[in-house]
């Protein structure tokens, strides 16, 4: 009898903790976390109340993060909060700005208010509002930050300038690398203007029979463009730059083209999906460092380009791609075709497939240089070589299964 109490006993405390397991498994709100930008660590080891889920059919939440860069060299993002299952009738979407002055540690930590602000209706759905508070303005405070006026004393001009360069060798050979630039912008509903000024030098030293051979590489560019919003669809613009390549065989070149583009999506919906219609016309000149293969010291040329491309975001992954046409028109023989496109697709659980790839056709090489290339020149990549066709490919698959659960962090050995 005492043996059959004991088992009894055993089998109570088992059954009551595997239901406490259940109900606590139960009581915590599981969310996705569907962002490529952030510190997913920094979020699991801060967020707390949730249980994070590595598949988004088994969360109560899916939290989708949209990104587009913002005129003061920041990020503006977007969170969809987006109800599974149960909680599948709650669905919103909350808005927030980073600028280029915040570090990484204030980024994510804004990111984190908002995920905690966007969370609370579910919590209160769930009912699982234990250590979760919410601090509002006074009126007091309210009616003095409704009186503060903003005032931007730069009137969204941002400016940049960068330099960097990476040393290295050993005893046989050295390579260097220079960039310089600097770069203004400003950004507004109406209008887009951007300037930049780069310079970069390269230089590669070989060290043979105790003789060096040395390739350096140069360039100088400067590139203004200007794009005007007329409506929700359209756009137009106009683009110049002008500079200088060793490897381009460009002692100088300018262009001047004016544009026009067509979003067939409203361009407030970028951030999800978008199919854009884009056509350029106007003039190019080239002055050569060496005779060209067609018998030139420099030329002006009439050139137009047209592109369709689009790109498209959503729970189930992203799919970009475009197709463009470059054409000389004083020889419309002389033209190049390019083909992109790229794929992370979510097919079901645990299950991803991605694929990209480009092909260009290259038929508007004007300016490599007349002559054959040496041994010398073609090991060392010291000019720009004839190619009727370049491309790329990638293609991949990935699958995951075992625990949904994936709130523990470990950073130990980077594992």
């Amino acid at each position: 009898m005492s043996k059959f109490l004991f088992a009894l006993f055993i089998l109570g405390v088992t059954f009551s903790q595997f239901s406490n397991a259940q109900e606590s498994t139960k009581e915590d709100l599981k969310i996705y976390l569907d962002c490529n930008v952030c510190d997913n660590t920094f979020i699991k080891q801060n967020l707390g109340n949730v249980q994070f889920v590595r598949d988004q059919g088994q969360g109560d939440v899916h939290l989708f993060f949209l990104t587009q860069n913002n005129g003061s060299g920041g990020r503006l993002y977007e969170i969809d909060f987006i109800g599974k299952n149960t909680l599948e009738t709650i669905n919103y979407k909350v808005s927030f700005s980073t600028d280029t002055n915040m570090t990484s540690d204030d980024v994510r930590k804004r990111i984190l208010e908002y995920i905690k602000l966007g969370l609370v209706r579910f919590w209160i759905e769930k009912g699982t509002l234990e250590g979760v508070s919410v601090i509002a303005p006074t009126p007091e405070a309210e009616e003095t930050l409704s009186k503060i006026e903003v005032k931007d004393p730069w009137n969204y001009w941002v400016f940049r300038v960068g330099a960097n360069g990476w040393f290295n060798g050993q005893e046989s050979n050295k390579s260097s690398n220079i960039n310089f630039n600097v770069s203004a912008k400003r950004v507004t509903e109406k209008n887009k203007f951007s300037f930049r000024i780069g310079f970069n030098e390269n230089k590669n030293t070989f060290t043979y029979d105790d003789e060096d051979i040395v390739s350096i590489n140069s360039g100088k560019n400067l590139n203004v463009s200007d794009v005007i919003s007329i409506s929700d669809h359209w756009s137009v613009g106009a683009f110049g730059n002008l500079g200088t390549s060793t490897f381009g065989n460009y002692d100088f070149y300018w262009s001047f083209q004016p544009a026009i583009e067509y979003n067939f999506f409203k361009y407030e919906e970028s951030a999800k999906k978008q199919l854009v219609l884009n056509y350029r016309n106007g003039l190019r000149y080239n002055d050569y460092i060496e005779r060209s293969v067609y018998a030139k010291d420099d030329e002006l040329l009439w050139q137009h380009s047209i592109s369709l491309g689009g790109s498209v975001r959503q729970e189930w992954g992203n799919i970009n791609g475009e197709a463009s046409f470059d054409q000389f028109l004083h020889d419309t023989k002389l033209n190049a075709l390019n083909f992109y496109l790229g794929a992370n697709v979510r097919l079901f659980k645990g299950f991803n497939f991605n694929v990209g790839g480009n092909y260009s056709i290259t038929r508007n090489q004007i300016n490599l240089p007349a002559g054959d290339v040496s041994l010398e020149e073609l090991l060392l990549q010291q000019q720009q070589l004839e190619s009727g066709y370049n491309y790329w490919f990638n293609v991949g698959i990935s699958y995951s299964f075992g625990s949904i659960y994936n709130t523990i962090v470990n950073p130990r050995f980077n594992f």
